[in-house]
């Protein structure tokens, strides 16, 4: 596919309502990538900071759903239903459209791919978003633990379990579930650009993070809520473990958002287009 032909698919890409073909799909997804990109500063580190706060609401229900089964449900539905709890914090933050830092490992670099803005400016929109949601988290978490207790919703020690389960890998598996958290978020980023209506998309954002809390991968923006927490909570895990988690998970979302969704699908359809 020629840059003129993009520049014209990106012009008149679709927003709903029709079926659109996977040129289509990497055109809306360069286009909406380049909007973000040209936006001001303190507009996507706010954004980034909603996003960091809304995110927070999966692993309170997350705690609240543990500490209201206390073992009652058994381990199978007990881990589904906090599994659907932690995807309500995806649902408030991509159904708001607030910036989520692993949605934009996929669609901020398809715009430096097709050469139109520089690794540069990507850096700076990573930059903003993933400050704004790592500093959002930590506000919500920190003020969870204290405030949840108090008001009889969550005991501190779900906090801490659930914090718990994300630091008991060696660094290896930490970044290996966490390239595996970024690949799917970069395939909901794409899927969403797909779907064409909005239940349809909340449905997506559903599954998808959902199958991400049953398997409890290590996903960066959650997983700094969840990590921190624990950590307030139980003296026993430590700031080091807390800050291990968040670099290992952060770079391992990044290569599966880039690498295995962003790198692969602009290149077999730039080379299928001809």
């Amino acid at each position: 596919m020629s840059k003129e032909e993009l520049d014209e698919r990106i012009r008149s890409a679709p927003s709903e309502g029709v079926q659109k073909s996977k040129q289509e799909i990497l055109a809306q997804e360069i286009r909406e990538g380049l909007e973000e990109l040209r936006r001001p500063a303190d507009g996507l580190f706010i954004s980034g900071l909603s996003a960091g706060l809304d995110i927070g609401f999966g692993p309170l229900f997350m705690a609240v759903i543990l500490t209201f089964v206390d073992g009652a449900w058994g381990e199978p539905l007990t881990r589904i239903a906090v599994a659907n709890a932690y995807a309500v914090g995806f649902i408030f933050v991509i159904g708001g459209r607030s910036e989520l830092f692993t949605e934009h490992t996929t669609r901020a670099t398809l715009p430096a791919l097709d050469g139109r803005v520089s690794y540069r400016s990507v850096g700076r929109l990573w930059a903003l978003v993933y400050g704004g949601n790592v500093i959002g988290g930590a506000v919500f978490a920190v003020s969870m633990v204290y405030l949840a207790p108090a008001y009889g919703i969550a005991d501190t020690s779900a906090f801490a379990e659930i914090g718990r389960t994300l630091i008991e890998h060696e660094a290896g598996l930490v970044f290996a579930g966490g390239v595996l958290a970024g690949w799917l978020m970069g395939m909901l980023s794409w899927l969403l650009t797909a779907a064409r209506e909005s239940i349809a998309r909340l449905l997506l954002v559903w599954l998808v993070t959902t199958g991400i809390g049953i398997a409890h991968l290590p996903h960066s923006i959650a997983g700094n809520v969840e990590v921190l927490a624990a950590t307030v909570a139980r003296p026993s895990i430590g700031v080091l473990d807390y800050l291990g988690f968040l670099a290992l998970a952060t770079a391992g979302n990044a290569v599966g958002g880039i690498v295995f969704v962003s790198l692969l699908k602009y290149s077999h359809i730039v080379r299928d287009s001809g």
